[in-house]
């Protein structure tokens, strides 16, 4: 049986294991259609022979709680008003203003994107939440690798985006 009926096979325990995280049908069924898009863009990343349940799970739980992220992020609320009586208060409340995040979020991803294909894969999926074993597993390569990696991808793009660090506080001492 290829990869993608075994996939296919394992619907009504993600079905399952979908509605235990969102606790809504219809959120429930997004996390399945999502967790399946990925893995069948990703299944040449599947190490036959290893636990599929466990690594649709894996992708299942990381697509959850990035998507909860987001949605806490887009859900926070921000009020517009006029608050004219801080102006006549003792306390000075100071605000950053975020539109360098946006610029800063830019160019953290334009500067991934100019990773080799290597490296950015492996930072890639560290980003998204896996630990270093399970994207071991995934690439069939050494944990050791793995760090090494992620060490180095980390290593340039600190140095690609060192314009920032003066600003974050961050230069090297």
């Amino acid at each position: 049986m290829d990869i993608q009926n075994k996939i296919h096979n394992e619907q009504p325990a993600l079905n399952s294991y979908a509605l235990q995280l969102t606790k809504n049908v219809e959120d429930a069924n997004d996390l399945v259609q999502e967790t399946l898009l990925k893995a069948l863009t990703y299944q040449s990343k599947f190490k036959e022979g290893t636990n599929l349940k466990g690594w649709l799970y894996t992708i299942m739980r990381n697509s959850f709680i990035n998507n909860y992220r987001r949605l806490i992020r887009r859900n926070t609320f921000i009020d517009t008003t006029d608050n004219t009586f801080f102006l006549d208060s003792s306390t000075s409340y100071v605000t950053e203003n975020q539109g360098e995040n946006k610029f800063l979020a830019e160019d953290l991803k334009d500067a991934i994107q100019t990773l080799p294909e290597d490296l950015r894969t492996t930072f890639e999926l560290n980003m998204e939440g896996f630990k270093y074993h399970e994207i071991a597993e995934e690439l069939d390569i050494p944990i050791g690798t793995v760090k090494t990696r992620i060490f180095v991808a980390k290593r340039r793009l600190r140095k690609q985006l060192k314009s920032y660090a003066g600003h974050y506080g961050l230069e090297d001492k």
